[in-house]
């Protein structure tokens, strides 16, 4: 027998499939979606496969059946020219258990659809229910002072709202009975449980538990399966042999919590097109409240009593219809256009057929039509208006409920895209504002929940842990704590309970203020930021005016026909390609004046790869002059750009206004960056770092000569100081990048707005301070450990013949144990101890060891329990070398990763040190820019919660010791 938690691995097993037949031969593939417990099969039609050419058969795989294979597996698919071939390409993946040989065309075969592939729904056990239930309602059980009277109790109005089986409604009902139990006991039973009484001879905690499901309890799922599973979830843990089921009909039900309206959104929209037939309809929902309320919270002891139930139901099912239509027909209205005036104007529409079709038959088949429409298409929606569903939820009295609880489904902004109508991502920031499309699914519950709570009303729901990262935490958890929402608990990593590979955040939240203890991961603390931090304010980091106008992004060549190099690609004749060093040698020979404008030219690629950052590469620069000047003073230089360039720029089609200034400019390499040559104007050298439109493997800085011209693959700075070197280069402006920098696959984009504008530098670097003897010995400190470090890096790049990307990969390789190797990680700590104490943070450890950030694993690997744990939890961080290396040879043992590969190990703080200094810097950000503000220095404005950068994937504590803030600008000598 299935215990009532384990009903949840029943809906899990079976949702998201479908019966479908096969137009061809089928054989089944097995696939381990991200985050899935378990492998899927999925049946695919072999004879289609057969059909396509061989370099599209990788692809269509992927798409078919989310399905990776091994690169020889690829490789012999591709060639595959047979049926024989490809069934042998496909050996490790083909599921024999389920398909022992190609079935035959038309079989019927039980799919996943794309939902049950992309699922992150996970039947959730009652270890992890019962504490989350448990920590929503504490604020409420401390108003009651840790007994709460009966009546308290059963006033009680709590939701899950993607409820699947019941797990966390079930819990709840457990959890409740149990005080309502005790508050029996404490104030006397009640008449029903008493000599006489209709329930006399009823265990006590089962007749709380029938109360509790009927007073206080509330559902909603868009799957109708699951709605049925949680009323039987509900019926077998309130289950009486003297009583029917209880009744929850009204409170469980099936709808998308997130597409719908609110009464008043309905009632503004009545009035602004003058429905007057609907004007009684608004008047239904007070009385629809209280008949609610004294119906069905009373217990069901008979059959008769469960009719009555049933038909009151019905009845008020139908006093509410106009209503309900009306509002998905203003959710159709938006569904079926693409622009705000046409949905306003569509909604207009609809209404008013929806008055006629009320006494017109013909306009309601076509209203019907409306509503299939919305509700049957592949990605149907079936709308849910909460406060028609639920009125008495929504008295006056009430205004919300109590609590939400619940688990959500994970997903992403693709994954919700491919799964849902094409303007889903629309009605988000339609519904919630200042939102954003990027944003996970997550953060859309905790907003719909949020509003829906009344004042002090509190939530306890399960999320990824990007509900605390990037788009998804501005979206959520920073747009609630900026409106009147404060984080009362939170565990940032928790691995689910159970057999699923999967690891969630819990956030608690309340809707007002809350004076009382928060937690963060078991430990007690002051605050809990948006971050989930417990330090620093909820918004993303502000650009700072003390460090404006010392970052810039390089140049962008339009063109490599204005460039010269010794590529194979390099041609002197043919269009659109660079010209030979050769040539541009013999051209300065020949009139030396072409020097002035042709320079060096610099990247990433030069910065990251040679040992000495040398340039390999020059570029036709005319600055700004005018086309009569050039052909006057270079004729040969402009000969070959006409020639080489023109061609394409004159060509490009005059579509927006950078075109056609490209196109009437020709002979100008691309865009002006003025800002930057005064800036860098009389520097001696400048310091780089490779970003900008690129990405990049490390964020690694060094100094180039000024006489340049720097790609925009390159973020230059006006800065020449080893001090500034060691500050930017120390971990804790390397962690601060990554935080709040973008990404490019794999890579990192270093963005000057994000992660150098933003950034909070000591005070001792304000100009204001220079006599200031402290500050003083604190530079040059900097300047010194900066100096050695810096001088030390560059003789190890040339003696090894290695650029930095090399460097870096041995700096954080822990197989790498060569004496220069090791000297170049101490001195880098050492650099970040000068930062930390020019900071003032002498109390931060500094002991570094080798973690990954990320591990990507084969998903046919057998791992021991151990690895598998390891993996599951995220403990990816060893103290040395040699426990690295062992868990690296395990992995390889186990045919987790390959036996070439490296992982991407990184030598850093542990992730509790990390996060402590990101949440100082994010509060001496914070404390910089109000200060900032106050002496008129910032224009303020951006919304408070417009991000400058997307927030990187890792969080982390609070500051100890504050630092002083200052305003200045950044001292440069």
């Amino acid at each position: 027998a299935l215990d009532v938690e384990q009903i949840g691995s029943v809906y899990e097993g079976i949702m998201g499939y479908h019966v479908r037949p096969m137009g061809g031969r089928c054989i089944g593939v097995r696939s381990k979606p991200q985050g899935a417990k378990k492998q899927l099969t999925t049946a695919i039609d072999l004879d289609e496969l057969l059909a396509l050419d061989g370099g599209q058969r990788k692809k269509w795989l992927e798409d078919q059946a989310q399905t990776s294979l091994p690169t020889q597996a690829a490789r012999a698919l591709k060639t595959a020219s047979s049926e024989a071939d490809v069934l042998e390409a496909l050996a490790s993946r083909i599921d024999t258990a389920l398909f022992p040989g190609p079935q035959p065309a038309g079989s019927l075969v039980f799919q996943p659809t794309e939902e049950r592939r992309s699922s992150g729904s996970h039947y959730t056990p009652r270890s992890l229910t019962r504490p989350i239930v448990k920590e929503a309602l504490r604020p409420w059980l401390e108003r009651c002072d840790g007994k709460p009277t009966a009546a308290q109790i059963l006033e009680l109005k709590i939701c899950d709202p993607a409820m699947g089986s019941g797990a966390f409604l079930v819990e709840t009902c457990r959890y409740l009975a149990e005080l309502l139990e005790q508050a029996w006991i404490r104030e006397g039973l009640p008449p029903a449980l008493q000599p006489g009484g209709g329930a006399h001879g009823e265990e006590t905690l089962i007749y709380a538990r029938r109360l509790i499901a009927q007073s206080c309890l509330y559902g909603v799922d868009k799957n109708p399966f699951a709605v049925n599973l949680a009323k039987l979830s509900l019926w077998l843990v309130t289950l009486s042999k003297d009583a029917p089921f209880t009744f929850v009909d009204h409170a469980l039900k099936c709808g998308d919590s997130l597409v719908g309206y609110g009464d008043t959104e309905i009632s503004d929209f009545f009035s602004e097109v003058q429905l007057t037939f609907l004007d009684e309809q608004l008047k239904v929902l007070p009385k629809l409240s209280t008949t609610r309320q004294t119906t069905f919270g009373m217990d069901s002891r008979d059959d008769a009593t469960d009719r009555q139930k049933r038909q009151e139901l019905a009845h008020q099912e139908e006093d509410a219809k106009p209503l309900k239509l009306v509002g998905d027909l203003m959710v159709a209205a938006f569904f079926n256009s693409r622009k705000p005036k046409e949905r306003k104007e569509k909604a207009r529409v609809y209404a008013a057929m929806a008055g006629d079709a009320f006494r017109d038959e013909g306009l309601d088949e076509a209203v019907q039509q409306l509503l299939n429409r919305l509700k049957d298409d592949e990605h149907g929606i079936t709308p849910f208006h909460w406060q028609l569903e639920f009125p008495e939820v929504f008295s006056k009295e009430r205004s919300g409920f109590d609590a939400f609880v619940g688990n959500p489904p994970f997903a992403g902004k693709n994954t919700i895209a491919r799964g849902s109508p094409a303007a889903i991502l629309d009605w988000f920031k339609h519904i919630h504002e200042d939102s954003h499309g990027n944003a996970d699914l997550a953060a859309h519950f905790f907003r719909r929940c949020f509003d829906l709570l009344r004042p002090d009303g509190s939530l306890g729901l399960v999320a990824t842990n990007t509900i605390a990262q990037g788009d998804t935490r501005s979206t959520g958890l920073r747009w609630i704590c900026t409106h009147g929402g404060t984080i009362t608990a939170a565990r940032k990593r928790t691995k689910w309970p159970g057999v699923a590979a999967v690891v969630v955040s819990v956030v608690h939240l309340l809707k007002g203020v809350y004076a009382g203890k928060k937690w963060l991961d078991g430990q007690p603390v002051e605050k809990i930021t948006a971050f989930l931090f417990v330090n620093g304010g909820h918004d993303d980091p502000k650009p700072l005016v003390v460090n404006a106008g010392k970052s810039f992004v390089g140049s962008t060549v339009f063109g490599l026909g204005f460039t010269f190099n010794d590529s194979s690609d390099a041609s002197d004749e043919t269009s659109g390609t660079p010209s030979l060093i050769k040539t541009m040698e013999r051209l300065i020979a020949e009139a030396p004046r072409n020097q002035d404008v042709i320079f060096p030219l610099i990247g990433s690629e030069e910065v990251n790869n040679s040992p000495t950052h040398a340039y390999h590469r020059y570029v036709i620069n005319f600055g700004r002059r005018k086309e009569e000047e050039c052909r006057q003073q270079w004729p040969e230089l402009m000969k070959i750009v006409e020639q080489k360039v023109k061609p394409g720029r004159v060509g490009l089609p005059p579509k927006n206004a950078w075109n056609k200034q490209v196109a009437a400019k020709w002979w100008l390499f691309g865009a002006d960056r003025k800002e930057l040559a005064l800036a860098i104007d009389g520097c001696e050298r400048v310091l780089v770092c490779p970003g900008g439109s690129t990405a990049t493997k490390h964020f690694s800085f060094a100094f180039l000569s000024p006489n340049q011209v720097y790609l925009n693959t390159l973020c230059v700075f006006s800065l020449s100081t080893y001090y500034l070197f060691a500050l930017l280069t120390s971990r804790l402006h390397d962690d601060w990048s990554r935080f709040n920098c973008a990404t490019l696959g794999d890579g990192l984009r270093y963005n000057s707005s994000a992660c150098f504008e933003t950034f909070p530098f000591p005070v001792a670097l304000l100009d204001h301070l220079n006599g200031n003897r402290e500050a003083a010995i604190q530079r040059q400190a900097l300047e010194s450990t900066g100096k050695s470090y810096y001088q030390f890096r560059a003789a190890l790049m040339v003696e090894n013949n290695e650029g930095l990307t090399k460097t870096y990969n041995r700096f954080h390789d822990p197989e790498e144990t060569n004496s220069q190797t090791i000297e170049l990680r101490r001195l880098h700590g050492e650099m970040d101890q000068a930062v930390l104490n020019a900071y003032g943070w002498n109390d931060v450890p500094t002991t570094c060891g080798f973690g990954l950030d990320y591990l990507d694993v084969n998903e046919d690997a057998q791992l021991t329990d151990e690895l598998q744990d390891r993996i599951d939890t995220g403990s990816l961080f060893f103290r040395n070398a040699e426990d690295a290396v062992a868990f690296q040879v395990q992995l390889k043992a186990h045919g987790a990763i390959s036996a070439k590969k490296k992982l991407p190990w990184r030598y850093r703080w542990p992730d509790a040190v990390r996060d402590d200094v990101l949440a100082r810097l994010l509060a001496l950000n914070a404390e910089r820019y109000a200060e900032e503000v106050a002496q008129g220095l910032q224009s303020n404005k951006k919304k408070s919660g417009e991000a400058r950068g997307k927030p990187g994937r890792r969080r982390g504590r609070p500051p100890k010791t504050p630092q002083s803030s200052r305003i200045g600008s950044l001292d440069l000598r």
